[in-house]
């Protein structure tokens, strides 16, 4: 046990070091200077608190070691463009010592893959403090900033005929034949992704994990409580520094465009199962844009509009501000007609609402495909025009190359 950790949960430093870093995370928001709308700056402290509370369910209630569990994500939390068709079931872990054992039953979801994933984090990151570091501390200890090592995808894994399956997670493979999700020594947890088509048809997988030595559980300890606590903190203040660093660094800098990009999307634990492209999103009261792209043959494709966030806006509830391959409609030469304003002009085509916000992020994510990114053009154009003309009112323009969306801006 680290006297130093033990020491700074007795005194109360280490509270008060996760207090503050709580304080300096709130004041990222400052470097976006004049851009965000009052919505945005309300948002982003809500953000900070859904941040918070996924810090602490993750690091202080779901990392005992001797205790393994696999929990979904906490509700209404939205990191990273993610998807409301998918579960996130996170299982954390101290690092890679131990050997465990997944086991559960298929349901009827079409797909799941497991990942394993690392981040920067030293032995005892409960034996300093963080916060009067800022964002150099995220160099050591980051716990927004993963990498997949490898992972598992539910066509690899086998069943009984009442379909059940086994897991074994480990560094070493297992004998026998069973079914395998190798970990590094450095590995910090896991994640599974559940994707539904129309989750209101479809049965959940189950998913159960234990350690395969069957350790007991034991006393919390002030070293595990400091470590928790560090965690909880850096969590903030890295998902902060990310949204801010992918807004001003990439999405910012080619506005109304999507970009494909695997280094961008594995920077931060995905799993090379699919395409997502990433983009910023803007338009005036009074405008609507307009996005066109014929989607490749996969499993599934969703595309969504978020805040600057990088939230899920707040009408997904509703079951907008989004559109999936099965909930949309195509055109009769295979393209889908995305129209995002804030009220339906009515032309056909698929209405996403932007929910009162002038700007944002968006993604396009296509799972379980064999073919390149779609070409995605991306026309801006004054909302009476388009509820007066129709698609006619689009200016017509050359499709730009492949995983980069074009602008074609009306004038209005």
């Amino acid at each position: 046990m680290s006297r130093e950790s033990t020491q700074r949960v007795l005194s109360g430093q280490a509270w008060d070091d996760y207090c503050d870093s709580l304080k300096a995370a709130g004041h990222i928001i400052d470097a976006f200077g004049d851009l965000p709308t009052e919505q945005d700056r309300i948002e982003w402290y809500r953000f900070l608190t859904r941040l918070t509370r996924n810090g602490l369910e993750r690091f202080v209630e779901n990392s005992e070691p001797e205790r393994p569990r696999l929990r979904d994500a906490p509700w209404r939390q939205s990191i990273n463009f993610q998807s409301p068709d998918q579960d996130h079931l996170l299982a954390e872990f101290v690092d890679g010592t131990h050997a465990y054992r997944i086991t559960g039953e298929r349901g009827t979801a079409p797909y799941f893959v497991m990942a394993a994933w690392t981040a920067a984090t030293p032995a005892d990151p409960g034996h300093q403090n963080w916060a009067g570091r800022g964002v150099e501390g995220l160099k050591e200890l980051n716990p927004a900033m993963l990498r997949t090592t490898g992972f598992l995808q539910s066509s690899a894994i086998s069943y009984d005929a009442q379909g059940r399956f086994e897991v074994v997670v480990s560094q070493k493979r297992p004998t026998g034949g069973a079914d395998w999700l190798e970990i590094t020594p450095d590995c910090v947890g896991l994640l599974i992704r559940v994707v539904y088509h129309r989750r209101e048809q479809e049965s959940a997988p189950t998913f159960r994990i234990e350690r395969v030595d069957g350790a007991a559980p034991v006393p919390l300890t002030a070293t595990h409580l400091s470590g928790a606590l560090a965690k909880a903190g850096q969590l903030v203040l890295g998902y902060g520094e990310l949204v801010r660093s992918w807004f001003q660094d990439t999405l910012s800098k080619s506005p109304n465009q999507i970009r494909f990009s695997q280094a961008l999307y594995l920077s931060n634990g995905g799993v090379p199962d699919r395409h997502h492209g990433f983009g910023m999103w803007e338009k005036a009261a009074g405008e609507a844009l307009v996005l066109r792209f014929v989607p490749p043959a996969c499993d599934y494709w969703i595309f969504q509009l978020c805040n600057i966030w990088q939230e899920n806006l707040d009408n997904y509830e509703e079951g907008q501000g989004y559109l999936s391959q099965y909930r949309c409609h195509t055109e009769t030469d295979g393209s889908v007609m995305v129209v995002i304003a804030d009220s339906d002009p009515r032309v056909g085509g698929n209405w996403v609402d932007s929910a009162g916000h002038p700007h944002g992020g968006m993604s396009l994510r296509i799972i379980l495909t064999v073919a390149p990114p779609p070409a995605v053009v991306v026309h801006r154009v004054a909302l009476d025009h388009l509820q007066r003309d129709g698609f006619a009112a689009l200016t017509v323009k050359t499709e730009c190359p492949r995983g980069v969306a074009d602008l074609a801006s009306d004038s209005v």
